[in-house]
């Protein structure tokens, strides 16, 4: 398993989806969401898997209200605006391979062992 965990520091279920891998003794990558961001194949892969790009944004966040996101028109422009600023991520999103969940998902992790 090569598990990536895309979160922020103070996000509860993030520090629940490391304690969860390190309960397993299953190593992980964490990624800090808000200071590197993730790249656009990375964003690409991870949508592919979690079922589109609205599962992905986080509609109660403050930048979220702050970018306007809601009145943009065309999916590349909110696409854009996403991956500049991270923190319109919902998190943790949790990669293993192909394969991706976003939010707290123990049910699906325990299938990847």
């Amino acid at each position: 398993m090569n598990i990536q965990i895309f979160g922020k520091a103070k996000c509860f279920d993030t520090k629940k989806a490391e304690r969860y891998f390190k309960e397993r003794r299953i190593k992980y990558q964490m990624i800090d969401l808000p200071q590197f961001g993730m790249s656009k194949g990375e964003y690409l892969s991870v949508k592919s898997s979690v079922g589109g790009m609205d599962a992905l944004i986080d509609k109660d966040c403050k930048a979220y209200k702050d970018l306007y996101i809601e009145y943009l028109g065309r999916q590349e422009d909110v696409e854009e605006k996403l991956l500049l600023n991270p923190d319109l991520f919902k998190t943790p999103i949790v990669r293993n391979g192909k394969q991706a969940t976003v939010g707290y998902k123990p049910e699906i992790w325990a299938a990847w062992e």
